[in-house]
């Protein structure tokens, strides 16, 4: 990325940028060869890293490679995974696997490579406050830089006339098994800290999976793979009706799409929050390659007769929860439907209950009195990804964008990594005011809504035939 020496501390830049995942990352990407816009990016964490205790063996990325950092926005730049491949000598093996879906870790590594190869982007920064700066008409934004153990080494400030937040999600721990996450003796962890207790949790006499997404069925089909016939002793239960398969029909998969982005930023507010809760299936189904190799799996074991040791039961929540001295955890279920209730001891427990947005109001509380909010208490979010501010901010030109932080103002598919590409593409042509990235002005065969504005059918006119001459 073009980051230009700065001989003035105080000198401001144009975009600084809080967080760097994915999202953040696709920005930075496509900003690096913009020779006109001078940004820069932190991150506290020491290196890129994308969820890596999920990435299990085999498990999938469920968007196209296509949906790469860049390629949806410029398919030419140096940054798509293609040229990784290509930098890595792996083109022709990918072109003879005929993948369409990459593995998570190959994702994570290409965005690793990514990451090393943009030189404004500064790990190990933490950010600690973001105030506007009335006389100067820019933003300051405080941060930290940290050693390698964590501890804070040095203090610093930026002025920037732009900020892009893209913080990302934390991981979502009901409240009912809180208080026994951390806590010594038998494990109570989330998906997301699989991979670092994969040994124990192998090792325990019984493991309960809670959360019927995505991540509780990779978690529950790993451990499942690696018990022995006859003694799996699992249990998997989550709170949705089924373990459905995520809604992945040509014309569902266009409700990420830009149009219907659009669409949905267009609606009312209460509209929208009704939306987004009816179209759970669209995110947080489970991919029907999965469903099916869990049954696989499943159906392998009943080959010489007995069924294997696993209870998989849906619509099932989980009332409170207890550890019995620090062996075991007492789980009190309760089945929505039913209206039963019952106990289930068990020795592990591994929480797959997916991530929620991480809050902006932290980084973001000294700029709290020019934010506007919603009736909730959200931070309105304008269609080019702007908080909306108080004029005598944005009125200077002045803007905060916000990246995968705006479910409710642009609906599902703000988390989705297919529409990272165009959101950074979006954000770069409100920046420098230009089209520096041509944006396809329609995205779906599907119309998402009525135009209110009636339209009239041409009137048809007559053909007029043409006589016939005599003598031809």
């Amino acid at each position: 990325m073009n980051t230009p020496a700065h001989p003035d501390p105080d000198s401001p830049r144009d975009l600084v940028g809080i967080g760097i995942g994915p999202a953040n990352l696709s920005l930075a990407a496509l900003a690096q060869p913009l020779a006109e816009l001078d940004a820069v990016f932190y991150e506290q964490r020491p290196a890129f890293a994308w969820h890596p205790g999920l990435l299990i063996d085999g498990a999938r990325v469920q968007v196209p490679f296509l949906a790469d950092l860049v390629t949806l926005a410029d398919p030419a730049s140096p940054w798509t995974f293609l040229n990784y491949l290509k930098t890595r000598e792996r083109l022709f093996p990918f072109y003879f696997a005929e993948r369409f879906h990459i593995h998570r870790a190959e994702y994570d590594a290409y965005c690793r490579w990514v990451a090393d190869g943009l030189p404004a982007l500064h790990f190990g920064h933490r950010v600690e406050a973001v105030r506007w700066n009335p006389e100067r008409d820019l933003f300051e934004v405080d941060f930290t830089r940290l050693g390698p153990d964590g501890e804070a080494e040095a203090a610093g400030r930026a002025h920037t006339r732009n900020v892009v937040v893209g913080i990302g999600t934390e991981p979502h721990v009901p409240d009912a098994l809180r208080p026994l996450t951390g806590a010594p003796g038998a494990p109570v962890l989330h998906a997301d800290d699989y991979l670092d207790h994969r040994a124990e949790l192998l090792a325990a006499g019984h493991v309960t999976v809670v959360g019927s997404g995505q991540s509780g069925a990779e978690v529950f089909l790993d451990l499942l793979r690696h018990r022995p016939t006859g003694r799996e002793r699992l249990h998997w239960i989550g709170r949705t009706e089924a373990f459905a398969p995520m809604e992945y029909s040509k014309l569902g998969l266009e409700h990420f799409t830009p149009d219907h982005t659009r669409y949905f930023h267009a609606l009312p507010e209460p509209a929208r929050d009704r939306l987004v809760e009816a179209q759970w299936q669209l995110h947080k189904g489970i991919d029907a390659d999965t469903l099916a190799a869990i049954h696989e799996e499943l159906y392998r074991r009943t080959l010489h007769g007995g069924w294997p040791d696993a209870v998989l039961t849906p619509g099932v929540r989980v009332r409170t929860a207890g550890r019995i001295a620090t062996t075991q955890i007492e789980l009190h279920l309760e089945h929505v439907r039913q209206g039963t209730r019952s106990r289930l001891t068990t020795d592990a427990v591994v929480l797959a209950t997916g991530h929620r947005e991480r809050p902006l109001d932290a980084v973001l509380a000294g700029l709290d009195a020019h934010l506007r909010r919603d009736s909730a208490g959200r931070p309105r979010i304008d269609e080019h990804f702007r908080l909306v501010l108080d004029p005598s901010v944005t009125g200077s030109g002045r803007h905060v964008y916000a990246q995968n932080a705006e479910r409710h103002t642009h609906g599902v598919g703000a988390p989705d990594l297919g529409l990272a590409a165009w959101r950074s593409a979006t954000v770069l042509n409100t920046l420098t005011g230009k089209e520096t990235y041509p944006l396809p002005r329609r995205t779906a065969f599907t119309t998402f809504g009525l135009d209110p504005r009636p339209t009239v059918p041409p009137v048809r006119r007559p053909s007029t035939l043409t006589p016939l001459l005599e003598g031809r």
